[in-house]
């Protein structure tokens, strides 16, 4: 239909037919009309038409309300589909691989960092317990470090991937930031009833389950790279994603939304100096995480990340809200992936083997 409207609106198109098809007219007898005479002057009055007709057309639809379309509809995705798993891509032989690099760092870690016979994760926690008798200080402590090493090495990761490669980076990074988050984590769970008690609220109604969901759904706020599990353990060759569906159209900085919401569970329910002093850490990195991610995807994608951060917020629904992130109608079907059905399990997993998780950081004595 468009191409045949084209035709019509255009002289020099019935110019062309018309000689294409054109026979002497004597041959036929056929009657002389001025359209056979002047076929120039009808074709232009025929594009005239057309031409009118389409700008009363354009300018109709233009000024309906219903084909009135806002800024986020009119920009097509320009990010990744986050947290996007097909079976068919995947290599029975990388999977293979990353169990079996998942079992050596396991093995590494227990080896060099846990165990208090073989590892340095004891001398580590009681050089910074040296610092101060108080719970709060070495707490922060830990995270200051952890903080330092994991955004430190994040911020120089372009120069340090040119340097030695992608995969060697990931392996240094991973190296040196997992025994510091165990440290920080282990560290946490000794002393968490430690220090001074601010308020008691575990005996109001319904409390426990307002904490429980609220934990519950941090976990669904990871950031989607962590889902990328090959890539995590330099399986795949790890890349800087740039994502824009799924959570990432909630809030562009996730995993700090669900941070925020952990540290606000676990400090209302316990209520004492040291969790409050863990929270307050917390948040701090993951807040100049947010500065410092932008950051580093200016840097890499330039306009292209500007434009989603033009769709997205920080702030949860807060581009929702004011018109510049439109939801799509199947906008569930983003989460019905075998990622979160992963995180579900495991997050009820972890919830069921608190006591496990207790016990063995209690044996440790850091």
């Amino acid at each position: 239909m468009a191409a045949s409207s084209v035709l019509l609106c255009n002289p020099l198109s019935t110019l062309r037919r018309r000689r294409l098809i054109a026979v002497p007219a004597a041959r036929f007898h056929t009657p002389i009309s001025v359209a056979t005479l002047f076929p120039s002057s009808v074709s232009l009055r025929r594009a005239a038409n057309c031409s009118l007709r389409s700008s009363t057309n354009s300018l109709v639809r233009s000024s309906s309300p219903r084909n009135v379309q806002s800024p986020a509809d009119e920009q097509p995705p320009i990010g990744e589909d986050s947290a996007l798993f097909q079976l068919e891509n995947q290599k029975l032989s990388s999977w293979l691989y990353f169990s079996v690099i998942l079992g050596v760092v396991l093995f590494l870690l227990d080896l060099l960092w846990i165990d208090n016979s073989t590892g340095y994760g004891k001398l580590f926690v009681d050089s910074l317990s040296a610092v101060s008798d108080s719970h709060e200080v070495v707490m922060l402590l830990l995270i200051l470090a952890f903080a330092t090493v994991h955004s430190g090495l994040a911020s120089v990761r372009d120069a340090g991937e040119k340097l030695v490669g992608e995969r060697a980076f990931r392996v240094v990074f991973a190296g040196l930031s997992l025994p510091l988050a165990v440290s920080t984590v282990v560290y946490f769970i000794n002393h968490r009833y430690d220090g001074t008690q601010l308020w008691q609220l575990q005996s109001v109604s319904g409390l426990h389950e307002v904490v429980w969901l609220s934990n519950f759904i941090s976990f669904f706020l990871l950031y989607p790279s962590t889902f990328n599990l090959l890539e995590v353990a330099a399986v795949d060759k790890p890349k800087m994603h740039l994502w824009e569906s799924g959570i990432m159209r909630i809030t562009r900085h996730p995993q700090m939304v669900g941070q925020v919401m952990w540290c606000v569970a676990h400090t209302v329910w316990i209520g004492n100096s040291v969790v409050l002093a863990a929270s307050v850490g917390l948040i701090a990195h993951h807040l100049f995480g947010v500065w410092n991610g932008d950051r580093r995807l200016a840097a890499r994608y330039g306009e292209a990340f500007e434009a989603v951060k033009g769709r997205t917020s920080v702030v949860p629904f807060a581009a929702i809200l004011d018109g510049r992130q439109k939801l799509p109608k199947d906008y569930y079907k983003e989460f019905l992936r075998l990622p979160y059905l992963t995180i579900t399990a495991l997050t009820l997993g972890a919830y069921f083997a608190h006591p496990l998780m207790q016990a063995s950081s209690y044996g440790l004595h850091w």
